[in-house]
């Protein structure tokens, strides 16, 4: 098999895993604008690098029902060799088309002997080749303690994919992953290595998929934030559901990207502005309103917390009201030490929505000109 061959196959493969901020929410839809799967990866300090996206293998031994790379799914499979795989970086790194790397794969046997190789990937590129920049690597389900403690050493970002909320739901998709101690735990061992520092690795994040299982967004938002909480993650991403021929999810409807871009909003509600998982907004049947942004719909439900005084509330009060985020927040607090805004223009020169904050607010103690009529009854 030519090596081009398995590069296309195999970055193509690894687009479905985004536990790495790759070119905003949706650029796992797309192909990268160098050609193959490559990304533009922002990265935690807010720089924007071109990664290899890639899988060691796509020739998986598990069953999930979800997965294209699933085992009995009637679709070519390619694996590289660590040296070969190594090789093939580097000399794309050399060629300036990329300056990182995201390696993953399937389960290609054992989950150890899996992880090995990806591990052996690493240290390669890391010790052989002298590479000294970006690295994400997937820690499989499963994977031995002192295998998640080799790979914090070797990346600067690790990920291990829960996928579904609870227990219950990750065995209707996936049967032969246990919640707990395939995953959770090693997220365990992954946030005691980071936190007892020395090591290369300074995070984790994570993937659900929304929409495989009958899960609701309530069971999301709650997982989420016992992940924040107790586990430190760093990210957790969000991938709508989409059915892939010859699983046995074929049949099932996609998810909206609606519903991903809400859950996103959440996401940001909780790591960001302040939100407990708690103050979530559901509607009846547990799921984020797809009509309204969740901070609005807090708000909306708050009346008593509102209006907000922009020359005077603190931070964590600014940042509930809508169209308010950090950026915004950061320069009303500069600008006012100076002198008070007093109009929606002003507040608008901050970067924020200024229309949508208007409802919510006072300026020096007075409405904002543009609130009338239908927008007090939002209050």
């Amino acid at each position: 098999m030519h090596v081009a061959d398995k590069l296309d196959a195999l970055t193509a493969g690894a687009r479905y895993d985004l536990a790495c901020a790759c070119g905003g929410l949706t650029a796992h839809r797309v192909r990268g604008p160098m050609g193959r799967w490559i990304y533009p990866a922002t990265l935690p300090d807010g720089r924007t690098e071109p990664l290899l996206k890639i899988l060691l293998s796509n020739s998986c031994s598990r069953d999930c029902s979800y997965c294209p790379q699933r085992q009995g799914r009637d679709f070519s499979r390619h694996r590289f060799r660590p040296e070969e795989l190594a090789g093939v970086f580097m000399e794309m790194h050399r060629q300036g088309r990329v300056t990182g790397l995201f390696l993953s794969s399937a389960i290609d046997g054992g989950v150890k002997e899996s992880m090995e190789r990806l591990l052996k990937t690493a240290v390669l590129v890391r010790h052989r080749h002298g590479f000294r920049g970006w690295m994400h690597l997937k820690v499989l389900p499963g994977a031995a303690r002192e295998q998640v403690e080799r790979a914090a050493q070797l990346a600067n970002r690790l990920s291990l994919n829960l996928e579904a909320p609870t227990e219950s739901r990750l065995q209707a998709i996936s049967p032969r992953k246990r919640f707990e101690d395939d995953i959770r735990r090693r997220m365990g061992w992954i946030r005691d290595v980071v936190a007892r520092g020395g090591s290369r690795c300074r995070g984790q994040t994570t993937q659900f998929i929304v929409g495989a299982g009958e899960e609701t967004d309530a069971e999301f938002v709650r997982t989420a934030g016992s992940l924040y909480g107790e586990l430190g993650l760093s990210r957790i991403y969000f991938s709508a559901f989409q059915p892939v021929p010859g699983t046995p999810l074929a049949s099932r409807p996609p998810a909206s990207f609606e519903r991903e871009h809400r859950l996103y909003q959440t996401d940001f509600l909780l790591r960001k502005y302040g939100f407990d998982s708690g103050e979530i907004v559901f509607d009846p049947e547990g799921n984020l309103p797809l009509e309204t942004d969740p901070k609005t719909a807090w708000a909306r439900r708050h009346p008593e917390f509102f209006p907000v005084e922009i020359n005077r509330a603190a931070r964590d009060r600014l940042l509930r009201v809508p169209g308010i985020g950090p950026v915004a927040c950061r320069r009303i607090l500069k600008l006012r030490r100076r002198e008070p805004l007093r109009s929606l223009d002003a507040l608008r020169r901050t970067g924020a929505l200024a229309s949508r904050a208007a409802p919510f607010i006072v300026l020096n103690g007075k409405r904002p000109g543009e609130l009338r009529g239908a927008q007090l009854s939002l209050l």
